[in-house]
């Protein structure tokens, strides 16, 4: 885990080095300045030595300024550092879930990925900067102020080391026992941003259906589960601070007592009693600094593992040595397919597809819902890899492709239509970056999206809101079909994308899609016979099956379901499902 993180520091390495540096030169400077003002009070003050006074009074200031510049530079260094260190765990966690195929996204939901790359990644930000800066610092204070505490006086510095071990052994135990509540914490957090992703992406239906309270009151559940972790580990760490100024105190009135005796005896000055006081001060001050290292560790410990868990995530789907950089043409073959979701399934969504489709072939595609229709193109750009069995394009199998090359000749309308923030113009070019404006009007005149374009007072350049929320659900799949038809794909694959446009306009993209794109395959998803009745052939899917495939006629005098299908939706007296 660690080294997984640590690979991500790379040209911030020289800021991380020099923070440490600079913490160390500060703790340096700040342990001599006891030692000149011992100097002071024992050969100036009680000497009567005025130009002892003033020289090693100026010689204080120096070195007091010496180290605000060392404590300042090591902030900058350590700032650098952090932030950049953060801004590459982000870079680096965005960039590989990019090369997530379908499973591997699965495994990880949208808002804990969203809480790794916010919550998690600030919080190894900040122990990142603890660590170069405090974690520096706190040792370093110690160890000095500790070897100059024995060299003044031995036997009053035995005191520090009886105190410091026992507040270790305190701060052991608060540490394991609040290590649990910030591993758990974390998974709370998932669960409040879920909360608060559906509730702003669904406001819509929230409010439609009037369950505001509702939405109130699970968004209250998860945050309140998160204050009471917090409420808990916090309780613990709250010991922190009574236990070390009890025990602050408690050194302060055993060396008092101590020195005093001492300076009465003539065995100590009274410089080196403040000397030893000052070092107390320092010694309990790095302890309590460390006390709070710890505490921070804790916390981003349960972070780092969460984020490793991503960056460590290799993609199920890559892509083969010797890729094939080039589809032949249009044409697929399932041979023998069998699919499921989870390696361990019991029983497999898609079992024994065995179907061929010609190249520029129109195919429609009908089933009930959860017969595999959706599984069953999915494995054609190869969104998913197949359990058995092979899905070829053009003639070679898809996994022998390289990912880009077939998915750009493979346009998939998927069934929840995404558009982006920005112009229509800009949604269009996700399906080609260098489309000129002339190719996305054609492609909108085919997807009949020009009809509602020209109407808007910007036209092309109408800004698009996020999640295309100021467009209806018939024009949002309009668009998105144009999108697709940008790419100018061998392979078209509509995923029930005109389920929310009227017969009349789904007749129309259909033509336009036979005396435009005659080259072109198209898959075309339905639940509606009228939208697929005149496609070259048509797959009745069953229960992760192929129950029939054929023409309409040759399904009409065949197979029973399809026949079913169509008298019942003619009669207007039901759907597929029924």
């Amino acid at each position: 885990m660690l080294k997984t993180l640590g690979a991500h520091i790379k040209e911030f390495k020289k800021d991380s080095i020099l923070t440490p540096v600079f913490m160390i030169l500060e703790v340096i400077l700040e342990t001599v300045i006891p030692m000149m003002m011992a100097s002071i009070i024992d050969d100036g003050v009680e000497a009567g030595d005025m130009q002892h006074i003033y020289i090693m009074g100026a010689l204080m200031v120096l070195t007091a300024l010496l180290s605000l510049w060392a404590g300042v530079m090591g902030g900058k260094y350590g700032a650098s550092a952090s932030t950049g260190f953060a801004r590459n765990l982000r870079k680096a966690m965005y960039d590989n879930i990019q090369t997530f195929s379908f499973s591997n996204i699965d495994k990880f939901s949208t808002s804990g990925l969203v809480t790794r790359l916010t919550t998690d990644v600030t919080n190894i930000q900040n122990a990142y900067q603890m660590i170069l800066r405090m974690c520096m610092r706190a040792p370093a204070t110690l160890i000095c102020a500790m070897s100059m505490s024995f060299y003044v006086n031995a036997k009053i510095a035995s005191v520090y080391l009886i105190a410091v071990v026992l507040l270790g052994i305190v701060l052991f135990i608060m540490i394991k026992i609040t290590m649990k509540y910030f591993q758990q914490v974390f998974k709370k957090y998932d669960a409040l941003n879920e909360s608060v992703q559906e509730n702003v992406s669904a406001i819509r239906v929230v409010k439609a259906y009037s369950r505001e309270e509702f939405e109130k009151g699970k968004f209250l559940k998860a945050n309140e589960n998160i204050y009471n972790m917090f409420v808990k580990a916090e309780r613990i760490i709250a010991f922190n601070s009574p236990v070390m100024q009890f025990t602050v105190y408690t050194c302060i009135l055993a060396i008092s007592w101590l020195g005093a005796k001492m300076i009465v005896s003539g065995t100590m000055k009274t410089g080196e009693l403040t000397q030893l006081l000052t070092y107390c001060m320092n010694i309990l001050m790095s302890l309590m600094m460390l006390s709070m290292i710890f505490v921070m560790i804790t916390m981003s410990m349960a972070s780092a593992e969460r984020i490793a868990e991503v960056l460590n995530e290799n993609a199920d789907i890559v892509n083969p040595d010797k890729p094939v950089m080039q589809v032949k043409d249009g044409s697929i073959k399932f041979d023998k397919v069998d699919f499921s979701y989870h390696k361990n399934a019991e029983t497999p969504v898609l079992k024994g597809i065995d179907i061929s489709i010609k190249s520029g072939e129109t195919i429609g595609i009908i089933g009930g819902t959860g017969s595999a229709k959706s599984s069953l193109v999915n494995l054609i750009s190869r969104l998913y890899d197949v359990s058995a069995g092979s899905v070829s394009v053009g003639g070679i199998d898809v996994r022998n492709y390289d990912i880009e090359i077939l998915r750009n000749e493979v346009s998939v309308v998927l069934q929840k239509n995404v558009l982006f923030s920005g112009t229509i113009l800009d949604n269009l070019r996700w399906g080609d970056k260098n489309a000129t404006d002339e190719e996305c009007i054609r492609a909108c005149k085919l997807a009949c999206a020009d009809e509602f374009i020209d109407k808007m007072p910007e036209g092309y350049n109408t800004y698009i809101e996020q999640g295309g929320s100021n467009v209806s659900g018939g024009q949002k799949q309009r668009l998105c079909i144009a999108r697709a038809l940008i790419k100018k794909p061998k392979i078209l694959i509509l995923d029930d994308s005109t389920s929310a446009v009227d017969t009349a306009t789904d007749s129309k993209i259909r033509k336009a899609f036979a005396e435009e794109i005659p080259n072109t395959t198209k898959i075309i998803i339905a639940q509606r016979i009228s939208s697929i009745q005149g496609c070259d052939r048509i797959i009745v899917m069953e229960d992760g099956a192929v129950d029939g495939f054929g023409t309409h006629d040759e399904l009409m005098a065949g197979n029973e379901i399809y026949r079913d299908v169509y008298e019942s939706q003619m009669s207007g007296s039901g759907d597929f499902d029924e």
